[in-house]
């Protein structure tokens, strides 16, 4: 995958280096990372990268276009680098997991806005609110022992 990571940087302009390369392979091995998750995740192979030049190089892949930054409310910034599609994400309201979902309809159905104001819109971004089959499937085993803990 490092010649597709170095044929993106080079279409953006930006330079080819081993911070760059490492933080991208991170996030394509991993969606939807905090920042620390993504240092420590490049750190872990490359050991003398600093926390400031994995911040630096976030913020330049963002700026690119070849990463996108998601922040759900209340949930710290999160990186992906599936960008250009206008997907959308589910995030479980329980351990904070997140998942891509595409457009309900068609081609980027949300970008047509029932009212834009007079804006030109460009991008929607969609967060759906729920519980992980995980989380659920937890809850579910809680509430059975405790209902039998009621008897």
């Amino acid at each position: 995958m490092t010649p597709d990571f170095e044929t993106q940087l080079r279409a953006v302009s930006l330079r080819v280096t081993r911070p760059r390369l490492a933080v991208l392979s991170v996030l394509r091995d991993h969606p939807h990372v905090d920042t620390d998750t993504v240092i420590a995740l490049v750190r872990a192979d490359q050991p003398t990268v600093s926390h400031q030049a994995v911040y630096d190089v976030l913020r330049a892949l963002t700026d690119a276009g070849l990463v996108r930054r998601i922040r759900p409310a209340g949930a710290t910034a999160r990186y992906e680098s599936r960008v250009g599609d206008n997907h959308h994400h589910v995030v479980c309201r329980s351990c904070g997991a997140i998942a891509d979902v595409d457009c309900a309809v068609g081609d980027a159905p949300c970008l047509t806005a029932s009212d834009d104001h007079g804006f030109v819109v460009d991008e929607a971004e969609v967060v759906y609110w729920g519980t992980c089959p995980g989380c659920a499937t937890e809850r579910t085993s809680q509430q059975s022992a405790g209902s039998e803990g009621n008897r």
